[in-house]
């Protein structure tokens, strides 16, 4: 059996941030654990060429607030560009009248060049690699004396077993005690607390249409949509750094409705809707992709089908009265007390529970 000082479970941002504090503390004894077979987590960007990819998941950050990942991303050396919102957006209100033009009022925003991924690269390629393990999920940690055995589900469907101090929770809360098994049993508290912290991305689905030209700026309209005719939602320009042009939305309709429509006649009618939105030159993209985060096992649970009223409100890290207090700590986003479910709380949590491990120790 293998011990680790440190094991964090999930390499998402958060998982991969914290991967990455540790290692510029000079610390190497840890091991990085994903369920997926590659990394990212709710960070997905899909690729289009070697310089260019459309972000499915998180896409935007807010540089005058988000004072911290924008120095990240700074520091990272990642370029970054203003999200297009120069022109009218759309308000959709009915099928029987044409959408009203008004003018959009915005807060800045900003994108990274090469679509969120390039964020993902470039804290990966700060790390010794062979501390990540890919394709394996923690099903089960049991604490024994001073040390934590975690339980790992191998791609062979084996069980391996390892050892560590210290265990770092890069996964959402809800997601943690829904898929794995403490031993002993958490708290009752604070396991509803997580279990009731919603996985922020997880009830949502997008979908992208790209374009040989940003036709919409043509008709100065920002590409920006709000509709309550759908199955678009919410719309906005997705073009890339480089000039290739796209829209995306969020799908309106609830996951439990997907669920009944093939993806092939999904994209059909968000197709139908940038016509009618846009023009006739919505009618034939280059390429459409949707990305339905409530179908994917490794971020959403049941209890993630149907949407949160607003961003989570950030549980413990950790039980307070427990064998298991701070033997565990949660590092995802939804423990950002600043930015909860956003990028940029993934940075903060992260951050916060690298400083949480090292004040206890001091």
């Amino acid at each position: 059996m293998s011990s680790y000082q440190y094991i964090i479970i999930g390499g998402g941002i958060s998982g991969l941030y914290a991967a990455y504090l540790l290692e510029q503390r000079g610390i190497s004894d840890y091991l990085l654990i994903e369920a997926n077979n590659v990394l990212g987590g709710r960070l997905k960007s899909m690729p289009i060429n070697e310089d260019e990819a459309f972000d499915l998941g998180a896409t935007w950050f807010w540089p005058n607030e988000q004072t911290q990942l924008s120095n990240v991303i700074h520091d990272f050396g990642l370029t970054t560009f203003d999200q297009y919102q120069i022109g009218e957006m759309l308000i959709d209100r009915s099928l029987l009248i044409p959408p009203q033009r008004w003018k959009q009022h915005s807060p800045e925003s900003k994108r990274v060049k090469g679509g969120m991924k390039a964020l993902i690269d470039k804290v990966v390629s700060k790390l010794d690699q062979t501390h990540i393990l890919l394709s394996h999920q923690v099903v089960e940690l049991v604490q024994e004396d001073e040390h934590t055995k975690v339980h790992v589900k191998c791609p062979n469907h084996e069980i391996k077993v390892f050892s560590s101090q210290q265990i770092l929770v890069a996964i959402p809360p809800r997601l943690a005690v829904s898929t794995i098994q403490f031993t002993p049993e958490l708290p009752v508290v604070f396991k509803e607390k997580w279990l009731n912290t919603a996985t922020w991305m997880a009830p949502h689905a997008k979908y992208i249409a790209v374009y040989d030209h940003p036709f919409w700026r043509d008709q100065k309209l920002s590409g920006s949509a709000h509709s309550s005719v759908g199955p678009l939602a919410e719309i906005h320009d997705a073009s890339s750094a480089e000039g290739s042009a796209a829209l995306f939305g969020f799908i309106g309709l609830p996951a439990h409705a997907r669920k009944t429509i093939k993806d092939v006649e999904l994209t059909q009618h968000c197709r139908n809707q940038l016509v009618r939105l846009f023009g006739s030159q919505a009618a034939t993209p280059k390429s459409e992709f949707i990305k339905d985060w409530a179908k994917d096992s490794l971020i959403a649970t049941e209890d993630d089908q149907s949407p949160a009223m607003g961003h989570p409100y950030p549980p413990m890290k950790s039980p307070d009265k427990s064998i298991w207090q701070n033997k565990i700590i949660g590092i995802s986003s939804e423990f950002s007390p600043s930015y909860s479910g956003y990028l940029a709380g993934a940075i903060e949590a992260a951050t916060l529970g690298i400083q949480t491990l090292f004040s206890k120790t001091q």
